[in-house]
């Protein structure tokens, strides 16, 4: 219970707890002052790939008073998804399709969002004052703002490492017009590891602290529309949503407690191994049907099942030849043009 000699910075921190979220620290806005550079170099070099959003807003997600002028602070949350098992433990399992692990439970756009709007509520009720909450989908640099608000640092694979939770955070924002007490920023704790640069199947960091989208698998797996680039597709494995390996063998991942976990995100069983002959044979219904709910709806059918043929051809399985022969003759080029090459591949 709150006393009457608690901050409301404590008070609120107590809230997001209460509210599902591992994790809540405060920024001043003006708290990642080199974010607005390190975008535009990112861009300039064409690291984003397709993504051509992220140019498009680049002025805005360079800093928050380029989202908002009047925001004052910024209170950044983290959800925790860490595993309950290891991520690679399919990588050699051929027959089935490995999804990353952030995507196995409920979008966490749904339930993220959720909190945030909770806490926003909360937080007017206490000091009534405008606010927007972010998760995602808005031209936020998230990470940058965990790090300068103390939730974590972004390491060497780009993404937000905690001490406390591992690579496995969901990250949220809350703008508010409240010169809120902000907390100290995090400093940076890789050192001289690089377990995520080498455990990269693709070689996707030009540089530490540099990701180039074009030859990561979760952008090849999920943001790419067309066709997968072969120099890629034997490493993609039988990856078919989204790569965890450069997040999966950080060495912070063993501070990280999977009862800290948010439940909503505990994986789904359907989703944990499924079977590459069943995407296969997936049309609209079907795909909509089993990813009710989930992040990977945003792909759609055709994406996902361009990447089970990837995945089909690395497998070794002759088996699965007589799922793949239909979709040579699929009405999208791309997922016919995968099915080609995975037939070839298993002869």
């Amino acid at each position: 219970m709150p006393t009457q000699n608690e901050t409301l910075e404590e008070r609120l921190k107590a809230e997001a707890l209460r509210l599902g979220f591992a994790a809540c620290a405060i920024a001043p806005a003006d708290a990642a002052p080199r974010s607005a550079k390190r975008l535009r170099q990112w861009l300039d070099a064409g690291h984003h790939g397709g993504m051509l959003w992220m140019e498009e807003r680049a002025g805005q997600r360079g800093s928050p008073q380029g989202l908002w002028p009047e925001v004052r602070s910024v209170i950044m949350l983290g959800m925790s998804y860490a595993p309950g098992r290891d991520p690679l433990a399919l990588a050699d399992v051929g027959d089935r399709g490995r999804i990353s692990v952030y995507a196995q439970g409920r979008d966490y756009h749904d339930v993220v969002k959720k909190g945030l709007k909770a806490l926003a509520r909360w937080l007017v009720e206490q000091q009534p004052s405008a606010l927007k909450v972010f998760v995602d989908t808005a031209p936020v640099m998230e990470k940058p703002l965990a790090q300068a608000a103390g939730l974590g640092w972004q390491g060497k694979h780009s993404n937000l490492v905690s001490q406390a939770h591992g690579s496995w955070l969901f990250l949220g924002a809350i703008y508010s017009e409240i010169a809120l007490v902000p907390d100290a920023p995090e400093t940076d704790h890789c050192g001289s590891c690089t377990a995520c640069q080498a455990a990269c199947p693709t070689a996707a960091f030009p540089a530490p602290y540099v990701v180039d989208a074009r030859r990561c698998i979760s952008y090849l797996t999920i943001e790419h529309k067309g066709p997968i680039p072969e120099e890629f597709r034997a490493a993609i494995g039988n990856r078919i949503y989204g790569c965890d390996d450069c997040l999966a063998v950080c060495p912070w991942n063993k501070f990280a407690d999977a009862a800290a976990a948010n439940r909503a995100f505990i994986g789904r069983a359907e989703l944990a191994a499924p079977e590459l002959g069943d995407l296969l044979a997936l049309d609209d219904a079907g795909f909509r049907e089993i990813f009710s709910g989930s992040p990977i709806k945003r792909i759609g059918r055709n994406r996902m099942v361009r990447n089970a043929a990837i995945a089909a051809g690395n497998s070794g399985d002759k088996r699965l030849i007589e799922r793949l022969r239909p979709l040579t003759g699929d009405e999208d080029p791309v997922v016919a043009e995968a099915a080609r090459w995975a037939l070839e591949r298993l002869g």
